[in-house]
């Protein structure tokens, strides 16, 4: 069974930084699919970043060259690194991760659905 914990949202000016984790449990790293998704008010959850079992990493054009995605194997902990944040940038913010199967194709090609383990998400406020 996989657990999963967000932690490290807070408010912060345009141009600020955060750094958010989170913490898994029964999560295999590069054998499982695992990624950040985030929602705003009024609009539909999408993806962030995501996780490769590779190793390589998919991020949303939005964020590319802002947000950088990490993982330390020995704390069981991802990361998501996020400089010059934006007002654009506000949602709560949750991880995700799902038992990969053989079928499937790269992580980024999943549907939201196939996400079975999420966490409990942690809000990112961004102030101009």
């Amino acid at each position: 069974q996989v657990q999963l914990a967000e932690s490290g949202g807070g408010s912060v000016q345009t141009g600020g930084s955060l750094r958010l984790a989170c913490v898994t449990s029964g999560y295999t790293y590069g054998a499982d699919c695992i990624a950040w998704f985030r929602q705003a008010p009024g609009k539909a959850r999408e993806g962030v970043a995501i996780l490769e079992r590779d190793g390589s990493i998919d991020y949303a054009d939005s964020v590319k060259g802002r947000f950088t995605i990490s993982q330390d194997s020995a704390k069981n902990t991802l990361y998501l690194q996020m400089n010059s944040l934006k007002p654009e940038d506000t949602a709560t913010y949750f991880c995700a991760a799902v038992r990969y199967q053989m079928a499937w194709g790269p992580c980024v090609t999943l549907p939201q659905y196939r996400y079975a383990y999420w966490g409990q998400g942690t809000q990112v406020t961004v102030s101009s």
